[in-house]
Parts: structure tokens; C-alpha cells; sequence
């Protein structure tokens, strides 16, 4: 209507000042309600090819659409492993800090896993002290098979001097039996010289390895005990959380609640586009957006991000053949808006439905010397008729309200 109201000043208007004013014709007699179309024929005409040729530019170069939404994604309340529910520290609605305990598992398992681990490592924190006495007590041992064996090797050696001497003072046998305790003395030395270097290798290595392995443990425990407690994952707000004490909750298939970031929906909105916009909408473009959550607000934004994919054509893998026909309804362009200064969406509740205009700009064009004449007046139409639409956004946005309550019977 409205630009049928603005073609008309143009075109019908001015026919019936010639009419009226150069032909003399008047209102009520030449030119009667049922002559109208015979003495504006022209005019009419005129209205209606400039009325279709101005929407289809102001809807093409300036798009418009109301599948506008501040989409939220919300975090579910789940916990790592399942359980029953031992303890709540918050309430429905509560807000909540992102570390923030919400509730715990009933962790009997875990912390008998944590202090038998906690066990293991004070055994062998023990056994590193019986080792490094052992240690002691074998370095004695040392010096005692070491004096055994010099004791016999000089028993050893007289017999064998003695002999040397006067063969008939000392008997073969007796020599023989003080080589045979020579012998055993140095097979006692390499066993306890052996039996030190094993206590070594246990107190270097053996004994570090199990202590490892107890502290990973301990570890792994405390890790799992840690999972017992249910912590907020960001901040925000905690909805349909009706948690009770003994309940069970499980990963797969009981979440305890829904957490709504406090930044959900207030960065950006989400706008479907007609599929015949995907070569007019760009990275970089003004916008205007108008909301049910805050009306009477117009709020300019920027274009930041153009899908390049239509989601209603997405295809999924399953076991029966997709008929194209199922995929006939075209789908949107999806393209992201952003507000161009800091806060402005604040107020608007995540989620609210809104309106919005994307406007061409063509002054990068218009400011090149090679332009020709007809292109640059051309853009500059294209640029103009773009208040129309703005203005249509501001009707709209007085209107929304009055749409939404009165005509709309809510």
C-alpha cells in the first residue's frame, strides 16, 4: 500500500491534473466513478507497472524477512558418570557461576578407591625404608664375608708356604680343605655384594615404579571422586532442575536440569532469508531489526556471517532411499546479524521472534571513476528506494505490538 500510495503521486496524480486542469474535466461529471478507469487509464496503468517494479526492487536489493529469532543454545545439567544423588547446594531458577557445585553422587566407592590408593603409597614410602636399612645391613654383611675371605686366603696361603718349605709338616688334605673354605668365603662375598646391588635397583627403581603407580592411582581416584560433584559448567541460569535427594541420574538418559548461559541469545540473531536474496546478501551489510521482547526499539545491526549451504536440503544417511520430493520445500538462507555497538540486545529475551531489513550498499561502486551514467543513476535508485523499506520497518514496529495483543488475541 504504501508504495502503491508513493507510484500513485507519480503517475495518477499528475494524469489527473491534466484532466482536470488542461482538459477541463471534473470530478463528478466528465470524470465520474465509473469513468475512472477511461479518463486515468494511462495513470493507473502506470501506478500499477511502477508499483510492481518498486517492491520487486526494494524486496530483491533490500531484503526483509520475520524469521528472525535470537537463537540460545542451552547446557544440559549432566553429570560424568552416573549415580544417586547424595547432596543439593542450589535451587531451581538459582543463578549460578561457571565452577559453581550443584550437586553430588553418592562417592562411597571412590573415596575407599582414594584412600586404599593413599595406602599404597605409605606401604611403600615403608618398604623404601626397610630397603635403605636392609642397604645398611648388607654393607656390614660386606665387610664381614670381605674379612672372611682375607682370613682364608692367609690360612690359605701359609698351608700352601708351609708346604712349599717342608712338604712333610702340613698335609695335602688340610690344604685342599683350606682352598674348599677360600672358595666358600668368595661365594658368600658375591652374595652379598649381589644381594646389595638388588637392594639398590629395588630402592632406585622398583620401589619409585610402585610409588608411581600408587600416586597414578591415587590420581585416578581423586578424579573420579571429583566427578561425583556436579559443577556448572558456565555461568547462567539453572531451569527445570527438580532434583531430589536419592534420585538416580545418568549421562545417557536422565539429565538433572537444563543451564541457560547468561550470554545465550545476546550476541547475535539468527534471520532466514529467501533463497533469491544468496546473491544480494553479503558479508558487511546494514541491517535494521525490530523485536517482539522490545518493541517500539529499532535496533541497527551488521551482516557477519552468510550460510552457504540451505539447511532444508541437508541429506542423512539411513537405511531407506530419500525421495526429492520429500526435500521439495525450499528451505532459507541463514545468515547471521550482530548488533553494531555493544548492549544493544540486552533486554530481549533469548529466543524472541523479530523482524528485519538488510539494506545494499553500493558506495564503493558509486565512488568509481569508470561508472557509466546510467549504472550510477541506476545504483542510486537502487540505494534510495531503500528508505522505503526502513520506513516500512518503523510502521512495523509501531504496529507489532497492536498486532501482537489486540488483532492477535493474546
Amino acid at each position: 500500500m504504501f508504495e502503491f500510495l508513493l507510484c500513485s503521486l507519480l503517475t495518477i496524480f499528475p494524469d489527473y491534473l491534466f484532466r482536470r486542469y488542461v482538459q477541463g474535466k471534473r470530478i463528478g461529471r466528465e470524470i465520474t466513478l465509473y469513468s475512472v478507469w477511461f479518463e486515468l487509464r494511462w495513470g493507473i496503468t502506470a501506478c500499477i507497472i511502477l508499483t510492481v517494479s518498486l517492491i520487486t526492487l526494494i524486496f530483491y536489493f533490500h531484503p526483509s524477512t520475520k524469521s528472525v529469532t535470537s537463537v540460545f543454545r542451552t547446557v544440559a545439567v549432566l553429570p560424568e558418570t552416573g549415580g544417586r544423588v547424595a547432596e543439593i547446594y542450589v535451587k531451581l531458577n538459582d543463578k549460578v557461576a561457571a565452577g559453581q557445585p550443584l550437586f553430588r553422587l553418592d562417592n562411597t566407592e571412590e573415596e575407599a578407591a582414594a584412600e586404599l590408593a593413599r595406602r599404597q603409597i605409605a606401604e611403600v614410602d615403608a618398604e623404601m625404608t626397610v630397603a635403605r636399612t636392609e642397604l645398611i645391613a648388607a654393607d656390614g654383611a660386606i665387610v664381614q664375608a670381605e674379612a672372611a675371605v682375607k682370613q682364608a686366603q692367609d690360612e690359605y696361603d701359609t698351608q700352601v708356604e708351609l708346604n712349599r718349605l717342608n712338604p712333610n709338616v702340613v698335609a695335602r688334605r688340610e690344604i685342599e680343605r683350606r682352598q674348599v673354605a677360600l672358595e666358600g668365603r668368595k661365594g658368600g662375598l658375591t652374595a652379598v655384594l649381589s644381594n646389595k646391588q638388588t637392594l639398590e635397583t629395588k630402592i632406585a627403581s622398583l620401589l619409585p615404579s610402585q610409588k608411581a603407580s600408587a600416586e597414578a592411582a591415587l590420581q585416578q581416584a581423586d578424579a573420579n571422586l571429583a566427578k561425583t560433584t556436579v559443577r556448572a559448567g558456565v555461568s547462567g541460569t539453572l531451569s527445570q532442575f527438580a532434583l531430589r535427594v536419592g534420585e538416580v541420574v545418568n549421562p545417557m538418559l536422565r539429565p538433572a536440569g537444563v543451564l541457560v548461559p547468561e550470554e545465550a541469545g545476546r550476541t547475535a540473531l539468527v534471520a532466514g532469508f529467501g533463497q533469491i536474496e544468496a546473491q544480494v546478501m553479503k558479508v558487511g551489510m546494514i541491517a535494521e531489526a525490530t523485536c517482539i521482547g522490545k518493541p517500539f526499539t529499532i535496533i541497527p545491526m551488521v551482516v557477519t556471517q552468510v550460510q552457504d549451504v540451505i539447511a532444508g536440503g541437508q541429506l542423512r544417511a539411513s537405511d531407506q532411499l530419500i525421495d526429492v520430493a520429500q526435500l521439495a520445500k525450499p528451505g532459507t538462507l541463514t545468515v547471521f546479524l550482530e548488533p553494531l555497538y555493544p548492549g544493544l540486545l540486552d533486554g530481549i529475551p533469548p529466543g524472541s521472534s523479530c523482524i528485519a531489513n538488510a539494506y545494499t550498499n553500493s558506495h564503493d561502486e558509486l565512488s568509481s571513476p569508470d561508472i557509466s551514467t546510467g549504472r550510477w543513476l541506476y545504483l542510486h535508485v537502487v540505494d534510495a528506494v531503500g528508505l522505503v523499506h526502513a520506513m516500512i520497518l518503523r510502521m512495523q514496529a509501531l504496529m507489532l505490538p497492536v498486532q501482537t495483543l489486540v488483532l492477535g488475541g493474546h
